[in-house]
């Protein structure tokens, strides 16, 4: 099929929306100076985020749907946190002239499969020429008339649980980087992470005071929520999923492995829990985050470090 810079821009973007179903949500698609979303709420959830070839994937560790994939779901998975429902993506596309049009073709069923899965759609973006491929993707939302769920409405007394896989995609990142491809439910854990999009709903149904995506994290990110809320989080270390494929580092990898997507909220000291989650500590009153009292292990994930 030759190269993306064979078939040039207006060309690309043709044979890339084709691939781009659109949901009820999408008024207007791809293929007009700009999309229109439908907000029945009147108020929009969005966000965005930069992956950046070398940085965020290695396209000799993953493929381009993986990467589509990952792109779209760590994206989703922020809005979900909002206790919004995702609606559409859009996504600047940026890569060398040299790409093959096949790889972008995969790329872009990737995101478009992503957002089905959260029943979402790709409802625009942008391409253009760069040395290395980038993708921008910025998601948005619907509330549906309810109001956002926060990091900042965590109380003393509410209970702390967590929804979806903690610690598999640190766990393969660090296989693929010391030049293993197995377990694969670790290595494709961090190609491809899989967010319990059902989270959003379940933890506004069971009263969740506070919520976010765990993307850099646990314990990283539930400092966000103890910060935003003036409160402390004491965690259960034994009350913390670690399944034995994790390995020895099961632990570490659980408390500070990002990219996982999955959910960490707050709810009421009485609020029954849905069974897919799972209690791991307690808000109390101070601030930061303890592990069994002590202070945190090192480790999340920071672009910045000092």
């Amino acid at each position: 099929m030759g190269t993306i810079g064979d078939l040039g821009e207006f060309a690309l973007i043709a044979t890339l929306t084709r691939r781009l179903p659109q949901g009820p949500a999408v008024l207007l698609g791809p293929g007009d100076d700009a999309a229109v979303i439908g907000a029945p709420d009147g108020r929009v959830v969005a966000t965005t985020d930069v992956l950046v070839e070398g940085r965020h994937f290695r396209r000799d560790w993953s493929g381009p749907y993986d990467i589509g994939r990952k792109a779209a779901a760590q994206n989703l998975a922020d809005v979900v946190a909002m206790g919004a429902r995702p609606t559409a993506l859009l996504v600047g596309f940026a890569a060398p002239p040299a790409t093959d049009v096949e790889w972008a073709e995969r790329l872009y069923d990737g995101l478009a499969h992503e957002c089905r899965a959260a029943g979402a759609s790709v409802a625009g973006g942008d391409v253009v020429a760069a040395p290395e491929v980038t993708l921008a993707v910025t998601a948005l939302g619907d509330l549906g008339g309810a109001p956002p769920l926060t990091r900042a409405g965590a109380r003393p007394g509410d209970a702390v649980a967590v929804r979806g896989r903690l610690g598999f995609a640190a766990a393969g990142l660090a296989l693929l980087a010391a030049g293993r491809d197995g377990p694969a439910e670790l290595t494709e854990a961090h190609r491809r992470p899989r967010p319990p999009y059902a989270a959003g709903a379940e933890a506004r149904a069971a009263g969740a005071t506070a919520l976010l995506d765990v993307s850099d994290g646990l314990v990283q990110d539930l400092g966000h929520i103890a910060a935003a809320s003036g409160v402390r989080v004491d965690v259960e270390s034994a009350a913390v999923p670690v399944p034995a494929v994790l390995g020895p580092d099961g632990l570490r990898h659980a408390l500070t492995g990002g990219e996982d997507h999955a959910f960490a909220g707050t709810f009421p000291a009485g609020a029954v829990l849905p069974p897919s989650w799972t209690r791991i500590g307690t808000v109390t009153e101070g601030t930061g985050v303890r592990v069994d009292g002590r202070e945190p292990p090192p480790g999340a994930w920071d672009h910045f470090p000092t």
